[in-house]
């Protein structure tokens, strides 16, 4: 089974910049894509980042398009999401998760999760 840790939340001005890190200690990682999910408050969880298993196909919704990067390093077993210029919209709570085979569509699909770290954005 498949145990995803993140890394790397925390807070930091609008405009300023984080880096989370999704790692496993345990499953064979290069056969899953990966996703990040956030969920704001008040809000329903999506999806707002993507790759497929070896990082080839990446996705974004539309609000982070040209903000947020996804990559992955499948010789370290790690994801990583790059935020530049964040807002204070992207106030959320960041995880990381994971689907067999596929990259993830949307946030139902959806078979593995880590526990999340909290990204806050301050004006």
């Amino acid at each position: 089974q498949l145990q995803l840790v993140e890394s790397g939340g925390g807070l930091v001005q609008a405009g300023g910049s984080l880096k989370l890190s999704c790692t496993t200690t345990r499953g064979t990682f290069s056969i899953y894509g990966i996703g990040w999910i956030r969920q704001r408050p008040g809000k329903e969880r999506e999806l707002v980042a993507a790759c497929s298993r070896d990082g080839g196909e990446r996705n974004y919704v539309d609000s982070v398009k040209g903000r947020f990067t996804i990559s992955r390093d499948n010789s370290k077993n790690t994801v990583y999401l790059e935020m530049n210029n964040l807002k204070p919209e992207d106030t959320a709570v960041y995880t990381c998760a994971a689907v067999l085979f596929d990259i993830p569509q949307n946030a139902k699909e959806i078979r593995y999760w880590g526990r999340g770290t909290q990204v806050t954005v301050a004006s």
